[in-house]
């Protein structure tokens, strides 16, 4: 698996140890944060890739974190987390341009696969920016 950088967002503490550990022992590098407004706080300063975010916390919400999220990095993919099964706020989190939401609990393979494939849209995503700004670049007279 290609390393990237992952920020698990939850209030539970032991839950969000257990991910951060199992992921890093596939290499991933990982960043844990107990609520939203924390999460924010770290997205400011690091180079994350994808966000797992609990939906229900205290403080603010997954949804609005998400919110926050697509302002301040548009670029990073968002996996909801929920461990209450409510379609309503996986549906809004869709439609906030979050890349899935996932059910607790969670198994670590299919968590692993989504992780992967949503680092490598946000990858691509990336490489097309880059690739218009040098065309965009290259376009201009000397």
């Amino acid at each position: 698996m290609r390393e990237f950088n992952v920020l698990v967002v939850d209030d539970e503490d032991e839950f969000r140890d257990v991910i951060a550990k199992s992921l890093e022992k596939r290499g991933l590098c990982v960043e844990g944060a107990e609520n939203g407004l924390k999460a924010l706080e770290i997205l400011e300063h690091s180079r994350t890739d994808v966000v797992l975010l609990d939906i229900k916390m205290p403080g603010i919400d997954g949804i609005e974190t998400l919110r926050r999220i697509r302002s301040l990095k548009p670029l990073v993919e968002v996996i909801l987390l929920t461990g209450h099964a409510s379609v309503d706020s996986g549906i809004e989190g869709m439609k906030l341009g979050a890349f899935d939401y996932l059910m607790k609990p969670i198994e670590l393979d299919p968590l692993l696969e989504k992780l992967s494939d949503a680092y490598e849209k946000k990858r691509l995503q990336q490489e097309k920016i880059e690739a218009a700004l040098m065309k965009k670049h290259m376009s201009m007279p000397i």
